[in-house]
């Protein structure tokens, strides 16, 4: 069978599984990176996420580090920084220094959402308005100063980031971020992990109203999928109850760590909650080799994506690692 020739990526909000601890996700999150590495993924990107006990990506930078340090060849980065609790200088200064440390191997994926509930933004943000979250523009502007040319320098600089042009990355799970892309010229990754619904007028807006720049002369997009892959399309079904666990936490904002495989959903969430959830997680690959092909093979020829970030909610690191191995068997040399 031919192969789907796509560069293929991974998000990974670290989640704590049922039954171990905040080291185990840490620890399983290198791994994973490290696996990914060795599959040939282009880049392993790590989320943003507080007051949320049952994720371990609440200090994002520190995590791209630990990342970095334990591997060697593969690009690490945010998906992203949620700018509204940051400094833009301090955000530059950390991923300079990183980027002195690791040349070449750093991305900068950024949101314009808090990644959490209102009382935690609030306790998170640098003032006490909410004026951060609209000064999102400027703020990205600010960052792309900060990593360009000594000349474009002002009095504020953050030293390590200058002339390191560290990529950055718009986020996005609504059309605005894709009109920033567009507007700035930047790489743009949507979020249809999570939030499909507006993902095919994202996609559009940002192709239309792209306005090539010093980093890009043409559009790039990305898109984030869920992939459960498996041997066959009957497991991929049982494993699948692992997200859908997930997602049904999401919607009910209970505090449950990822948790294993069930052998029926339906006796553990209601109608409501199956829609919801259902809706949210609908842009997922799901099957065997043969299945995910197919289904990848009809995204693209619809959407025609730049690259696919993977995230896979998956209780059995090994069978994560699996899934993994599918979609690369599946997008490039086999």
């Amino acid at each position: 069978m031919s192969t789907i020739q796509i560069p293929v990526s991974v998000l990974n909000l670290a989640p704590i599984r049922q039954g171990e601890t905040a080291k185990d996700a840490i620890d399983a999150m290198v791994d994973l990176a490290q696996a990914t590495e060795k599959m040939g993924y282009t880049r392993y990107w790590i989320a943003e996420h507080h007051n949320t006990p049952t994720l371990v990506s609440s200090a994002t930078s520190l995590l791209i580090k630990h990342t970095l340090e334990n591997t060697e060849n593969i690009r690490v980065g945010s998906g992203g920084i949620m700018l509204p609790n940051h400094s833009p200088l301090v955000v530059a200064e950390q991923f300079g220094t990183m980027a002195t440390i690791y040349p070449d191997r750093l991305d900068l994926g950024l949101g314009r959402a808090p990644g959490t509930d209102m009382l935690t933004a609030s306790a998170l943000r640098r003032s006490q308005s909410d004026q951060a979250v609209y000064s999102f523009p400027e703020d990205v502007k600010s960052l792309l100063t900060y990593f360009g040319p000594e000349e474009n320098q002002g009095y504020v600089k953050a030293d390590l980031g200058i002339d390191s042009n560290i990529p950055l990355y718009i986020l996005g799970s609504s059309p605005d971020s894709a009109v920033l892309a567009a507007q700035l010229g930047l790489p743009y990754v949507f979020a249809a992990h999570f939030a499909p619904a507006h993902m095919e007028e994202a996609i559009s807006i940002y192709r239309k109203q792209f306005q090539p720049s010093e980093y890009l002369d043409s559009p790039y997009m990305t898109v984030c999928l869920n992939v459960i892959a498996t041997e066959s399309d009957e497991e991929s079904k049982f494993e699948l109850t692992t997200m859908q666990q997930f997602f049904m936490n999401v919607v009910r904002g209970s505090r449950e760590p990822l948790s294993p495989p069930v052998e029926n959903m339906e006796e553990l969430w209601s109608s409501r909650e199956k829609q919801v959830a259902s809706s949210m997680s609908s842009m997922t690959l799901l099957g065997s080799k043969e299945s995910i092909r197919e289904q990848l093979s009809r995204f693209q020829e619809k959407y025609d994506v730049d690259e696919i970030m993977a995230v896979s909610y998956i209780y059995d690191p090994d069978k994560q690692k699996r899934s993994y191995e599918i979609l690369k068997e599946v997008t490039g040399d086999e």
